[in-house]
């Protein structure tokens, strides 16, 4: 896992919960992991981004869906949504990322995701 996670990593994965049906959140997230995931071993071990995740990082991970609009925090669903991706994050956290549907990644705040082909950070 790519570290640090910062809260634009969080706020990019809610916003793209949002745009599923709740029933359908928890599995997009943990596919949101599992591509950061892939992303971060394929930069590590090719030296470039991964063609459809990116950097590793959960926004760009995330930035494969379409997006909500971030709404503010006293939002319902968002804030809903924003509990599911840190309840994932602490499990990857405390199992040290070995779960392999349960990844995540970091990227610096207001970046935007790589073009394929690009190096990794």
């Amino acid at each position: 896992m790519r570290q640090p996670v910062l809260p634009g990593d969080v706020s990019a994965v809610a916003r793209a919960l949002l745009r599923v049906p709740q029933d359908q959140r928890l599995s997009l997230c943990r596919r949101i992991f599992g591509g950061a995931a892939e992303a971060a071993a394929h930069c590590a071990v090719l030296g470039r981004l991964h063609r459809s995740w990116g950097d590793g990082s959960l926004s760009a991970a995330a930035r494969r869906f379409e997006l909500a609009e971030e709404p503010f925090l006293d939002d319902a669903a968002y804030l809903s949504c924003t509990r599911l991706v840190l309840r994932e994050l602490s499990v990857v956290l405390e199992t040290g990322g070995e779960a392999s549907t349960r990844q995540a990644g970091g990227v610096k705040e207001g970046r935007r995701p790589p073009r394929p082909g690009a190096a990794c950070p």
